[in-house]
């Protein structure tokens, strides 16, 4: 199983980047699919996710109005989708597989499958 994060880069505040997660060698239909972030001198933290119909999203506070995470089950991809970036929004970012039901928030050592990550920079 392999879950390959693209799509960071360097970006000014206020500006735009979409972050995609491939998955490989699962049945992503059978998985929520999120995404975490950690800083550099932080600990990681939750982002988002969606469940495996993609018909319900949950944000952390710091990305609700700004990130939109959606997923494609015939691509096994979930993206994430951000807008309005801020520096602290520069982290490292991982999506995460999840097999059980319960959120996906406080529970990162529960999950299933990591990607490698992405770093996200923002300028101010």
């Amino acid at each position: 199983v392999q879950l390959q994060a693209s799509g960071g880069g360097l970006v000014q505040a206020g500006g735009s980047l979409r972050l995609s997660c491939a998955a490989y060698g699962l049945t992503f239909s059978n998985y929520a699919l999120g995404w975490f972030r950690q800083a550099p001198g932080k600990e990681r933290e939750f982002v988002a996710e969606v469940t495996r119909n993609g018909f319900i999203a949950s944000y952390a506070e710091s990305a609700k109005g700004r990130f939109t995470i959606s997923r494609d089950n015939a691509k096994s991809t979930v993206y994430l989708q951000m807008n309005s970036l801020k520096p602290e929004d520069t982290a490292v970012y991982y999506c995460a597989a999840d097999s059980d039901i319960a959120t996906m928030k406080g529970r990162d050592n529960d999950m299933d499958y990591w990607g490698k990550g992405t770093q996200v920079t923002v300028s101010s």
